[in-house]
């Protein structure tokens, strides 16, 4: 009985941020008017879609134990490259090439990232930083004014509705998810990613291949930051140099509200999931409630404060949880060891 009672204590502390949106529905019904309409939730969806990605990004690097940072920018470039490039060499080209380029450079920047960590054992937060910073000041030269007149074929992702006037944005962002939920839970490279954050020295002498896995969360990170690029390039219509900026840090929050540790080794894709779905639903309590803009600043650099409380509160707890599992199991395993007493008289 005492262990279904820690599972279900493990598993109540691992969905945690669910419990955490059902009651900010229920405040947000009571509280702002609209707030459960059918338009309101779609666009709650809509607007997640591309921090979405980066949650997963993000999200799949902590877990190997690592960060990245450059995502906000990779972001940005990936798509704004892309557009010049074809407009400059292949004016005309098929939108079909232009999203597998701008996959292909999200990629690389991946790739980059992480054969300078492992390769030159950088430190994964200065490295990813100082990419974000030359990403971010590449484009800022190299697209001074937003760039327009876009291919409708590569902006339908993140601009197309499909039924019930469902954006296109949001099937891709739930898709990509059940795709990652799937190849971190039922596939040996999923547990292979989990274990290499888990203990990096432990997975090494299993014989799998750490320095590889850590690479791979990199350039997955930078596909999916491409990604999440058209999909904004496609809600707005342009590219600019300010797509994604700041949303790093939004991100690294949105993990670790989904449960997502920053420690390595724990989390769940649904989780960060969950994650995505609580900004976007505090994102849109606080513009429905028209909250001065600076306020919203301050509102939600106390969010990520609380987010990094909370990876430390549940680290904590689980530890408490398995530690008492562990004392119990070896008194049990001592009592039973003991023989009773036999009582003579004489």
């Amino acid at each position: 009985m005492s262990g279904v009672k820690r599972k279900l204590q493990l598993i109540i502390l691992d969905n945690l941020i669910w419990v955490m949106i059902i009651f900010l529905v229920f405040i947000n019904s009571i509280f702002v008017t609209n707030f459960l309409t059918y338009r309101n939730i779609i666009n709650i969806f809509y607007h997640s879609s591309s921090l979405g990605l980066l949650v997963l990004a993000q999200g799949i690097v902590l877990i190997v134990g690592n960060i990245d940072l450059s995502i906000e920018s990779t972001l940005a470039f990936a798509p704004g490259i892309t557009i010049l490039l074809c407009g400059a060499l292949f004016p005309g080209i098929s939108p079909v090439i232009q999203i597998a380029i701008t996959l292909i450079i999200g990629m690389i920047i991946g790739l980059i990232n992480g054969m300078l960590i492992m390769q030159l054992k950088m430190n994964p937060l200065l490295e990813t930083l100082s990419a974000n910073i030359i990403l971010r000041g590449l484009v800022l030269f190299l697209i001074p004014f937003s760039i327009t007149k876009l291919s409708p074929g590569y902006t339908f992702a993140g601009d197309a509705k499909t039924f019930g006037n469902i954006p296109v944005a949001v099937l891709i962002m739930l898709g990509i998810f059940l795709i990652f939920m799937f190849i971190m839970h039922k596939t040996r490279f999923g547990r292979f990613l989990i274990a290499t954050g888990g203990n990096l020295k432990a997975s090494y002498i299993a014989g799998i291949n750490v320095n590889k896995m850590i690479i791979y969360s990199f350039i997955i990170s930078g596909v999916l930051a491409a990604s999440a690029g058209i999909l904004t390039t496609g809600r707005q219509g342009l590219v600019s140099n300010q797509m994604g900026l700041n949303l790093s840090i939004m991100s690294i929050a949105g993990a670790i509200l989904g449960g997502v540790s920053l420690k390595g080794g724990k989390g769940t894709v649904f989780g960060m999931l969950g994650g995505v779905v609580l900004l976007s639903i505090f994102d849109n309590f606080l513009n429905l409630l028209a909250v001065n803009v600076f306020l919203i600043a301050v509102t939600k650099g106390t969010l990520i404060l609380f987010a990094i409380i909370m990876d430390s509160i549940k680290s904590n707890i689980r530890i408490s949880i398995l530690e008492k599992e562990k004392l119990k199991l070896l008194t049990d395993k001592m009592q039973k060891s003991i023989k009773p007493g036999i009582e003579t008289t004489e």
